[in-house]
């Protein structure tokens, strides 16, 4: 029998895709379990935003393994702004964001529009709780574009010149920072003793 982890989300897209890395596991919804927790995200990284998460929900279950995830943009021209307020600066839809991200880059060149999405990875209720980070690189578009997407994929350029919401679902999945995020966090369960 599988041993199980409960992911802190009821994104089926993310359930889908921790499944399917790490499938040894049996991957379990919070709405699977009979509790409902709300972890305030206030802590100055992905990273402890991620253990905090992980480690709270691991609690609540009595030590059942509790993986848990926080993401985000960093772009370089504002010092990593939004950074860990990234889902929290703007109130409004993710166009109006976007759009208001843009304004804040109206007219500075290309190679000053480097950005980064960051994922950090928590899995606790192990003997230590493991974190993984997957990221990926670009540069802000000057224009929204691509209808393939959520959140910030409408204005994150590709090296290649294409937006995330212009990607097929495939070519996303295969370079997401979350995936890389998963496959590093799998090598490190690896590693450790007791964990298959």
């Amino acid at each position: 029998m599988k041993q199980e982890i409960v992911i802190a989300s009821n994104n089926e897209g993310k359930i889908k895709e921790v499944q399917e890395i790490l499938s040894d596991y049996k991957i379990i919804s919070m709405k699977e379990t009979d509790i409902e927790i709300e972890v305030n995200e206030d802590q100055k990284t992905f990273e402890k935003n991620a253990i905090k998460k992980a480690e709270i929900i691991s609690n609540e279950l009595d030590g059942k393994m509790c993986l848990a995830d926080d993401s985000g943009i960093e772009i370089e021209y504002l010092n990593g702004f939004p950074g860990v307020y990234t889902k929290r600066w703007h109130d409004g839809t993710d166009r109006e964001r976007n759009l208001a991200i843009l304004e804040k880059l109206k007219d500075v060149p290309k190679e000053k529009r480097k950005i980064k999405f960051v994922t950090a990875i928590a899995l606790a209720g192990v003997f230590n709780t493991i974190v993984a980070q997957g990221l990926i690189e670009g540069y802000v578009a000057e224009n929204v574009r691509g209808e393939n997407g959520f959140g910030f994929d409408e204005i994150f350029e590709l090296e290649d010149g294409r937006t995330l919401a212009e990607l097929s679902n495939e070519e996303k999945n295969k370079i997401s920072a979350r995936r890389i995020a998963l496959e590093n966090l799998k090598n490190k369960m690896r590693n450790k003793k007791g964990i298959s």
